[in-house]
């Protein structure tokens, strides 16, 4: 079976056999299940996933203590706290599985390694992430404004294949609602 990471890093760069082996050897496959936590609230994020199979959900506590939904993150996109795992700082957000997921980890050491290795794959990487970021807040701008109604059709329409497979009280918490008025959003625009 192909490694799905390769295919994808392949989609930007030439990679040779030699280079492919470093990347294979660095990322361990490791599987989540849904609501597992692949990061704590106020650890440092030392791993960068590469997600094969599954969706992460980017989570952060709010002032109530209730989990608030910062971003949704599907197969083919690299998921770590940023800031937390370059400056080595904790991080108040968390990763968690929105449902079961296979990811590719690399610890921050042997990334710092494997680009010693490969090294076009730093900027290679950090290319992609910065992509992810400007597409999440493209993303998140088109529900600034619209009523909770409008948010949930669009999400739908924008992500209609993470709608499918997250729990809807995740999805609530994405967009900002009650889970509530989300079940009577979902009546009203299904009749």
């Amino acid at each position: 079976m192909p490694n799905k990471l390769i295919s994808y890093l392949k989609l930007y760069h030439q990679i040779s056999a030699a280079e492919e082996q470093y990347i294979v050897k660095a990322f361990n496959p490791k599987m989540f299940k849904e609501g597992e936590a692949l990061s704590q609230p106020g650890s440092i994020s030392k791993e960068l996933f590469f997600i094969v199979d599954g969706v992460l959900r980017i989570v952060i506590r709010n002032e109530k203590g209730n989990e608030v939904t910062h971003y949704f993150l599907k197969e083919n996109q690299f998921c770590t706290i940023l800031n937390s795992f370059h400056k080595q700082i904790p991080a108040e957000e968390y990763i968690q599985a929105a449902c079961n997921c296979e990811v590719l980890g690399i610890s921050r050491t042997a990334l710092l390694k494997l680009y010693e290795q490969v090294p076009y794959l730093k900027t290679l990487i950090d290319q992609i992430t910065q992509q992810a970021l400007i597409d999440k807040i493209n993303i998140r701008n088109t529900y600034l404004g619209q009523d909770s109604a409008n948010r949930y059709r669009l999400f739908v329409a924008r992500q209609a294949d993470i709608a499918l497979r997250v729990s809807l009280t995740d999805v609530a918490s994405y967009l900002g609602i009650t889970p509530q008025s989300l079940s009577r959003i979902r009546r009203q625009i299904n009749s």
